[in-house]
């Protein structure tokens, strides 16, 4: 028990102190790709007046003296990106997701489940809040005890035993202990605003090639084309590279939430049942990824091939292996639903 405590605070020192790091390096990611565009338009502007090597030199010097003229721009863009976000990724979330608050007086069992958990554990309640979908997930989100939220669907409520919903809110619970839902908020806001560029300097693309399939194309256009091709293709490297960055962080946190939701109930039969339940409809439908990736579950692929979480059945045999509790079986009755007195 010592040892797997001194692991869960490393894990959660390590994503502390990751999250300050990733709030560190966005901004010199940003000015990075501010310098790769700033070389673009020095070396569109000098191409063919020059030799290459010439042109190559002072187009290098051209992105340079942007990023040496405007850093502090950059600086404050993504400062101010990120206190927007901070103090309306709830809201943004919930509208994403279409998710509503829930009151004690609404979900009574749920509600209670969910404090009895934040009591056995001293911590402050998060926010409860149901998507009204018949899929089977849940999530946590938030940055700090003001916005942390546990979000869950119907159908989840629907086809989960009591136990069951028990020990998802607790793997969720468990993502805010362990600061996971942090490190990945901070991700997915600085992700959204190389996204958010990515995909303005595309509407632009797509806008220009439109004007420009009505008149011939002079040699500028041409050469203004290319480099906003140019700056395109870089966003969306950078933002891919954000994603991926996001997908490591992703796998490993899972395995460690079944773990402290086994912690919180010692109900390791009850998690492996609920995992199982979940995969059989994960899917939110009308979602973007960015929830997806917060899930309990989630059977998506990032551009059809980057699997975002740990396949069920690894984690099924992980918690069956480690807490020595045989790998249940679901009868193909209850693959449909419980029994109404079973949750009561």
């Amino acid at each position: 028990m010592a040892s797997g405590a001194v692991g869960l605070q490393t894990h959660i020192w390590r994503n502390n102190t990751r999250s300050i790091m990733l709030i560190a390096l966005y901004p010199f990611l940003m000015l990075g790709l501010v310098w790769i565009v700033g070389a673009l338009v020095g070396g569109v502007f000098y191409a063919g007046t020059v030799e290459p090597a010439v042109a190559l030199d002072r187009a290098m010097s051209f992105g340079n003296g942007i990023v040496l003229t405007y850093w502090p721009l950059v600086m404050a863009a993504v400062g101010a990106w990120f206190l927007v976000a901070y103090f309306f990724q709830a809201r943004m979330l919930r509208s994403l997701s279409h998710a509503r608050p829930v009151r004690r007086t609404e979900e009574p069992a749920l509600y209670n489940l969910l404090e009895n958990l934040c009591i056995a554990q001293g911590m402050t309640m998060p926010r409860l809040e149901i998507i009204e979908t018949p899929a089977r997930n849940a999530y946590a989100s938030g940055i700090d005890r003001r916005s942390y939220t546990v979000t869950v669907t119907r159908g989840l409520l629907d086809a989960l035993g009591k136990d069951e919903i028990e020990a998802v809110l607790a793997h969720e619970l468990t993502h805010i202990i362990n600061r996971d839902v942090r490190l990945l908020i901070v991700s997915i806001i600085f992700t959204g605003m190389i996204g958010f560029l990515a995909q303005l300097i595309g509407s632009s693309l797509r806008h220009g090639l439109y004007h420009q399939g009505g008149r011939g194309g002079r040699q500028g256009d041409g050469r203004l084309f290319l480099l906003m091709m140019a700056v395109w293709a870089v966003l969306w490297l950078g933002y891919l590279a954000t994603v991926f960055t996001r997908f490591a962080l992703s796998r490993r946190r899972e395995f460690m939430a079944d773990a402290g939701a086994v912690e919180m109930t010692k109900n390791p039969a009850a998690m492996m049942r609920a995992l199982l339940r979940i995969a059989e409809q994960d899917r939110i439908p009308d979602t973007p990824d960015d929830i997806a990736l917060m899930c309990t579950a989630n059977s998506r692929k990032f551009l059809g091939l980057f699997a975002t979480h740990p396949p069920i059945d690894q984690r099924v045999q992980v918690l069956s292996a480690v807490t020595g509790t045989p790998t249940p079986a679901l009868s193909p009755w209850s693959r449909s639903g419980r029994k109404t007195e079973e949750r009561s």
